[in-house]
């Protein structure tokens, strides 16, 4: 991997030494355990907040209003009938 930005990062001597002991078990460098540990809650979250989660409830409902027919209301109506006059002009 060829690094292309950088970050700096201070910690306290205890958090130090407990990123410096997990990276020894996984046989890497401190620099690289941050990189990798970091990366992975960033996507992790990422992931998480780019979907919609729904209870049953809310998806049963959800789906029967994709499912059912629409009908406008008269304000969608009388939009729609402007839209088109503003069209032909």
């Amino acid at each position: 991997m060829t690094a292309t930005a950088r970050l700096d990062l201070k910690l306290d001597a205890a958090d130090k030494d407990i990123v410096s002991r997990a990276a020894t078990l996984l046989g890497t460098t401190m620099a690289g355990f941050v990189r990798v540990a970091a990366k992975e809650k960033a996507l992790t979250l990422l992931d998480s907040e780019s979907r919609v989660t729904l209870s049953q409830r809310d998806f049963a409902d959800f789906t029967a209003a994709l499912n059912n027919a629409f009908t406008p209301n008269a304000a969608l109506k009388g939009a729609l009938t402007a839209a088109a006059k503003v069209k032909r002009a």
